[in-house]
């Protein structure tokens, strides 16, 4: 078992398992724990990420400030979210920093990114300087301005190696790593496929 604070892939794993309902409603408790979760992930290598993992830690506030909220039977699915937010008009939705559509967002970008990045780990091609890299290029680099892009691309040159990475995951030996991967990475592929598609349909992905 993971020890208590440190991060556990079958904790992510469980959690977005527990995303999706039958109805293909993405349920925000389970999907703010298994950010926690990744969090603890990208915690776990120091520095390097401290940019992204920062801002995924105030986004997740965010939302569990919503979800405990005197709305917070508004904020149960990200559906319910995006029924809840965009009742008051679009343009009063744009208006608003804290609004849950503008945090899931970000938080929706990053994930993409994650997603990239842990299906290169599982594969094992390349470098995890190179993983990480082309990962970030095709999802969060289009959000971040250069400075941020050009630090990001230093730091991962100091990324630690694959079966570093594979150990952070505090499921046992490198194949149990390997394959319980295998079996995440759908899961969260499957959450991010809905939030896309339902932020595409409310024309939500531009929000500032």
């Amino acid at each position: 078992a993971a020890a208590a604070g440190s991060f556990s892939l079958r904790e992510v794993l469980e959690a977005f398992q527990r995303c999706v309902t039958e109805q293909r409603e993405v349920l925000m408790e389970p999907y703010l724990r298994g950010w926690r979760g990744l969090i603890r992930f990208l915690q776990s290598l120091g520095t390097v990420f401290s940019f992204i993992s920062k801002d995924a830690v105030a986004k997740v506030s965010l939302l569990e400030g919503h979800c405990g909220g005197r709305q917070g039977q508004q904020y149960v699915s990200l559906q319910s979210m995006v029924r809840h937010e965009l009742a008051a008009g679009p343009a009063a939705l744009r208006a608003r920093s804290d609004s849950g559509c503008r945090t899931v967002l970000r938080l929706h970008r990053a994930l993409r990114w994650l997603q990239l990045f842990l299906e290169g780990l599982r594969s094992g091609d390349s470098r995890t300087s190179v993983v990480c890299t082309d990962a970030y290029n095709a999802s969060l680099a289009a959000y971040h301005p250069w400075v941020i892009r050009k630090a990001a691309t230093v730091a991962f040159c100091a990324l630690p190696s694959r079966d570093a990475f594979l150990e952070i995951m505090n499921v046992g030996p490198r194949e149990e790593a390997v394959a319980m991967l295998g079996e995440a990475i759908p899961y969260i592929g499957d959450v991010y496929s809905i939030t896309q598609e339902l932020f595409a349909q409310h024309k939500l992905l531009d929000l500032p």
